[in-house]
C-alpha cells in the first residue's frame, strides 16, 4: 500500500473507544433501555443455564423426570413454577426451553446478519445490473411468510430445530440486506469513500474500514429484533408441532402441552407465556436503546 493510501486511511480511523464511554451512562439514564438490558441479561443467563442442562446428560432428568402423582401441582417451594400434566418440574422445563430459544435465536441471527450484510453491501456498492439482480432476489425472498417456509421445509426434510433455523434464516437475511443496501447506496457517494477509491484502496478494505463501522447501529437494532422474531417463530412452530420435538423442551411446546389444562391450572400456560413475552419486550426495548446510543443523529439531539 502506498504512503498516500496509508495516510488517508490513518486519517479516517474510527473514533477512540473513550468517545463511547458515556454510552453506559446514557443507557442507565434511559429507563426503557435499562429495563431491556436487564431483561435481556436475565434471558441470556437463564438460556445459558438451559443450554448446560440440555448438554449435560446427568442434568437432563431435571426436565425429563415424570411423576404422575405430582401432576399439575400449583407453584410451591418444592416446585416454584408448579408441575405439568406428567408431573415434570415446570421451572426446569422453562429454563431448558429458554436455552433452546437462545441457541436458535443466536444461530439464526448470526446467519441472517452475515448473509444479509454481504449481499446488501455488494448490491449497494456495485450498483447497476448487480444491484438490480440482487435487489430482485431480496424482494422475492422477503415476501415469503416465515412460518409457511418452515412448514414446507418440515414436509420436505423433517420437523425439528434444524428446520426452524433454516426456515427463519432463509427469510430474515433479506430484511437486513435491504437496510444495508440503502445505507451503502448513501455512503458510496460520500467524499471519504471517493477519496479512498482515488488513492487505490481495494474495495474489500473500503467496505471493511468505512462501510461496516457505519452499519453498527442498524446491525445492533436489527440483531435484537431478529432475536425476538426468531424466538416468536420458534415458539409458534413448536406450538403447532413442526419445531422442537419431544423430549427437547421449548417454550412453544410447553404452552401447547398445557393448553388443554389452562382452564383448570392456568400456570401451565401463563408462566411460559409470561417468560416468552418478557424476553421479547426486553429485546425490543434493548434494541431501541442501542439505536439511540449508536445513531449519531439521535445522540446529537
Amino acid at each position: 500500500m502506498s504512503q498516500t493510501t496509508a495516510t488517508f486511511e490513518a486519517g479516517l480511523e474510527p473514533p477512540p473507544a473513550r468517545r463511547f464511554r458515556p454510552a453506559l451512562t446514557r443507557l442507565v439514564q434511559d429507563r426503557g433501555a435499562l429495563l431491556g438490558a436487564l431483561l435481556t441479561t436475565a434471558f441470556v443467563l437463564t438460556g445459558t443455564a438451559g443450554i448446560v442442562m440440555l448438554a449435560v446428560p446427568s442434568l437432563q432428568h431435571l426436565y425429563l423426570q415424570q411423576d404422575l402423582s405430582q401432576a399439575l401441582q400449583p407453584p410451591s417451594l418444592e416446585h416454584l413454577f408448579g408441575t405439568d400434566a406428567l408431573g415434570r418440574d415446570m421451572l426446569a422445563r422453562v429454563v431448558a426451553g429458554t436455552g433452546v430459544s437462545l441457541v436458535i435465536a443466536c444461530s439464526v441471527t448470526a446467519i441472517s446478519l452475515t448473509l444479509g450484510g454481504l449481499v446488501g453491501m455488494m448490491a449497494g456498492h456495485h450498483g447497476g445490473k448487480v444491484d438490480l439482480a440482487l435487489s430482485g432476489v431480496i424482494d422475492i425472498t422477503w415476501g415469503f411468510p416465515i412460518v409457511l417456509v418452515i412448514i414446507i421445509l418440515a414436509g420436505v426434510l423433517k420437523p425439528g430445530l434444524t428446520t426452524v433455523v433454516l426456515g427463519i434464516a432463509l427469510i430474515n437475511w433479506a430484511g437486513f440486506a435491504r437496510i444495508v443496501r440503502g445505507e451503502t447506496l448513501v455512503m458510496r457517494d460520500r467524499d471519504f469513500v471517493r477519496a479512498a477509491r482515488a488513492v487505490g484502496v481495494p474495495t474489500w478494505r473500503i467496505m471493511l474500514r468505512h462501510f461496516v463501522p457505519n452499519l453498527i447501529a442498524p446491525t445492533l437494532v436489527l440483531g435484537s429484533y431478529y432475536v425476538a422474531i426468531t424466538i416468536i417463530a420458534e415458539a409458534g412452530t413448536s406450538f403447532i408441532g413442526v419445531g422442537a420435538q419431544p423430549p427437547t423442551p421449548s417454550l412453544g411446546q410447553i404452552i401447547a402441552e398445557g393448553q388443554n389444562y389452562w382452564s383448570r391450572d392456568l400456570w401451565v400456560v401463563a408462566i411460559p407465556g409470561a417468560v416468552l413475552a418478557l424476553i421479547v419486550v426486553g429485546l425490543n426495548a434493548l434494541g431501541d436503546g442501542l439505536r439511540d446510543l449508536t445513531d449519531p443523529r439521535l445522540r446529537s439531539r
